[in-house]
């Protein structure tokens, strides 16, 4: 067979995509290279209208036997890997990938969270730190639970607070009553980005000083940068 007649001759074999995400995590779903391997091909077969290959036609194609291709199958369809249908023809049957697609959609899933929520407990840890750095003193047993209710209670992100405290800071008021007053101000604007925040800050900064005269000061306060850029409005 010539170069290039091979070549069209693997074309015409055609190709299996197969998902980078299973790859990825098949170990986590606590699947063998063998069983990832027989899933894969049932997975081949099917795509060349094959949906129920013998163990013998599996075997073909792996380094274990039909025997250990039959056991392996039967493992994963207890293990709801795998799942045999009704096929396409009365009286016919076809393997399922489905239940191994659910699997793997809910470990995501589930990872996805776990991270959320490592990530949430993270900003939270931070968010007293950043409180305590800024108030130069630890938080009261009423601070601490006025920072529960506004994460717990009022659904507010702790990068949000941390603008509230930042604009605090700005205004030259830093006290925990007029932080949850510009909580509440924005979460009535509908206010849930930190762009959003720094808009109507800017806004509202500039709005006071139409009204008020600036007093002459050769003290400056400083203050930390929450938001972690150098730009300070």
């Amino acid at each position: 067979m010539e170069n290039k007649d091979l070549v069209i001759h693997w074309m015409e074999e055609g190709m299996v995509n197969i998902p980078h995400i299973l790859l990825s995590n098949y170990t986590k779903l606590h699947l063998t290279e063998s069983e990832l391997v027989l899933l894969l091909q049932i997975y081949a077969f099917k795509s060349k209208g094959n949906g129920f290959p013998t163990p013998e036609q599996l075997a073909e194609n792996m380094t274990i036997t039909s025997g250990e291709c039959a056991i392996t199958l039967r493992k994963l369809i207890q293990q709801h890997f795998l799942a045999i249908e009704e096929g396409d023809h009365p009286g016919f049957e076809k393997y399922s990938l489905k239940p191994l697609w659910r699997k793997l959609a809910d470990f995501v899933l589930l990872e996805n969270r776990q991270k959320e929520l490592e990530k949430a407990v993270t900003n939270e840890k931070d968010l007293y730190t950043c409180f305590e750095q800024e108030f130069g003193r630890p938080l009261s047993p009423l601070e601490c639970e006025t920072l529960a209710i506004w994460l717990d209670q009022d659904h507010h992100d702790a990068m949000i607070i941390k603008t509230a405290l930042r604009e605090a800071v700005i205004s030259g008021k830093l006290n925990f009553r007029y932080i949850d007053r510009i909580l509440f101000e924005w979460k009535k604007q509908g206010i849930e980005t930190i762009e959003q925040a720094r808009v109507h800050g800017q806004r509202f900064r500039q709005n006071q000083n139409k009204y008020t005269k600036p007093k002459p000061s050769s003290k400056t306060v400083p203050f930390y940068n929450w938001l972690g850029d150098d730009t300070v409005d």
